[in-house]
């Protein structure tokens, strides 16, 4: 990680950044189960999700959000905030052993509730390795204008 100051002019529609991949795994599933309170059987019991139609245990949907967000976290842009997420869609299953990858693409620039502020749309995909959008949602930032 590292710091690039970028103001609301700097961000242009259409840009886009793509993350690397990373691998789901069992403990994934069990270290989320922990922090979240969330032991479901359909994340954690592989004998009775091979009676569900998926045959095998389910990804919590906020651990393949928390993970494939984290993806995204290559820098700090000091001039600028989340301010939260929209939209957030689990569109299809992810299991162990699926790789995951996030886009990112600029879909909005708005004027700011604030002076001297914008407010920035980052589209957010998550695949998995078979090119499959397994998640999508819009993150809301609010950026300084350029001084």
């Amino acid at each position: 990680m590292y710091f690039k100051s970028s103001f609301f002019e700097d961000y242009t529609l259409g840009d886009k950044r793509v993350t690397l991949g990373r691998t789901l795994t069992e403990t994934d599933f069990v270290v989320h189960a922990g922090h979240t309170g969330d032991f479901f059987p359909h994340h954690l019991d592989a004998e009775w999700c091979k009676t569900q139609p998926f045959g095998q245990r389910i990804a919590h949907g906020t651990m393949v959000f928390s993970i494939g967000i984290g993806l995204t976290a290559s820098e700090i842009n000091p001039e600028a905030f989340s301010k939260g997420y929209d939209r957030l869609r689990f569109i299809k299953p992810v299991f162990i052993g699926n790789t995951i990858r996030s886009e990112v693409t600029i879909s909005e620039k708005t004027a700011g509730k604030k002076p001297g502020y914008g407010q920035v749309t980052e589209h957010v995909e998550i695949f998995n390795e078979l090119g499959e959008v397994v998640l999508a949602c819009d993150h809301l930032l609010v950026v300084k204008l350029r001084p």
